[in-house]
């Protein structure tokens, strides 16, 4: 069966070239023109992932988002934005969105970003991956590093006695981080274990995720769990 993609669009031209590609690409599509549709062909028929626009008349996708988590649907749900400011696009990974892409996007970069968020919620995906050292299997119930512990399998997560609210990437993106302690991992490693490609240099995907993980570790007073190695990557100790 064809995995089924509910698109939110309120600009036609927009919609109708994504549509299109969409479907060439082997994707059953539904698109709807605003944050109303959305919502209720989500609730009609609940798609495998979901594209919507940030900015759309009356209910936008921020407002979908919020709505569908607060619901406790977990579908995967990738954002199209024109708003290319860091705060804008925290804004959205704080709504409940997987992903971001910037308008004007390359509809390839779409293509990745949809494969790679359907990967990460099939059922049969494998969450192991190459990385610089062998890896407990991601069976593994707990882990633990640098103060922080996991349960994988609840997909829950502390700092000491604190649970971190964390959306799917984050959570994705500690594991990886704990799993490999001590040890600097690049950041085409880490695009391509979260991700599933390397959105090359010019992109800031990887460092606005980051940013927004050490957001919710950190805590006054405490040490800071996540460095930036500058021109490697990025590793987790506690210094």
């Amino acid at each position: 069966m064809p995995q089924t993609v509910l698109l939110a669009e309120d600009d036609r031209a927009i919609r109708h070239a994504l549509e299109r590609a969409l479907s060439l690409e082997g994707y059953q599509v539904t698109a709807v023109a605003d944050g109303v549709e959305a919502l209720a062909q989500a609730h009609k028929t609940p798609p495998d992932v979901l594209l919507l626009d940030v900015m759309m008349p009356g209910i936008d996708g921020l407002q979908v988002c919020r709505v569908l988590r607060a619901e406790g649907d977990r579908t995967p749900i990738l954002m199209l934005t024109a708003l290319v400011e860091t705060a804008d696009r925290i804004a959205g990974l704080d709504a409940g969105a997987d992903d971001y892409v910037v308008k004007p996007f390359d509809v390839e970069e779409v293509f990745a970003r949809l494969r790679a968020l359907l990967r990460r919620t099939s059922p049969d995906s494998g969450a192991a991956a190459d990385v610089p050292k062998e890896l407990p299997a991601a069976s593994d119930r707990q882990i633990e590093a640098a103060g922080l512990r996991m349960d994988v399998q609840a997909r829950r997560a502390w700092r000491g006695e604190r649970e971190l609210e964390l959306t799917r990437t984050e959570f994705e993106l500690l594991e990886l981080l704990v799993r490999n302690a001590g040890i600097v991992l690049d950041h085409s490693t880490i695009y391509d274990r979260i991700w599933g490609y390397d959105f090359g240099p010019g992109s800031k995907n990887l460092a606005v995720y980051v940013g927004y993980l050490r957001r919710k570790l950190d805590e006054p007073g405490a040490p800071a769990l996540i460095h930036t190695v500058r021109g490697v990557g990025y590793v987790l100790r506690e210094d």
